[in-house]
């Protein structure tokens, strides 16, 4: 007869979160990764069709045309265009960033994996939560269009690229909390 022994007090057992949580952290870090390269590809090699987007959002002609928020409304092509290679160039560094991350959670390298993982995490959340949510969405009012809206877009990115920073900094068995408090006892 077989039965399951469970882990002596002090002894991690294999199935705990001590060996889930950062192969969860690489999975998750990678699929980030890899959904980040592929926009930046995109955007790189489809250069013209997010350039309209960005056009559109920057010149405010699809929205409402409130007088008291037009004066808001970015028409240069020249300022428009930085604007695009600046949010391709962002994008290209938070997926490599990422990439480098998932090499580190792979290496088994956890502590620099968490840091570096952060770093493309929030430069993703700060893209399209300050970046498309805030100045797009509000300040250029991007949710009046219909035509030029990517606000659903963006929430879904900002809300993966949270969940999975909560996720990598979650202590697994035996780690400190990154506060310092033990949980020892619990």
């Amino acid at each position: 007869m077989t039965t399951t022994q469970k882990p002596k007090a002090g002894r991690p057992d294999s199935r705990s979160s001590a060996g889930i949580l950062p192969l969860a952290s690489t999975l998750l870090t990678a699929t980030v990764a890899l959904y980040i390269a592929l926009v930046a590809f995109s955007n790189i090699t489809d250069f013209g069709t997010n350039q309209q987007f960005v056009r559109h959002v920057f010149a405010m002609d699809t929205t409402f045309k409130d007088e008291d928020l037009m004066w808001r409304a970015i028409e240069s092509r020249a300022i428009q265009d930085a604007a695009y290679v600046a949010i391709i160039v962002w994008e290209t560094v938070a997926a490599l960033v990422l990439i480098w991350a998932t090499y580190l959670w792979v290496r088994r390298d956890h502590h620099r994996a968490r840091r570096v993982s952060t770093v493309g995490l929030l430069m993703l959340m700060l893209l399209f939560g300050a970046g498309f949510i805030g100045i797009g969405g509000e300040w250029f009012v991007m949710w009046q269009s219909a035509d030029w809206n990517g606000l659903d877009a963006a929430m879904r990115v900002f809300t993966l690229s949270g969940v999975v920073l909560l996720v990598i900094h979650l202590p697994a068995d035996g780690e400190r909390p990154a506060s310092g408090v033990s949980t020892a006892g619990r």
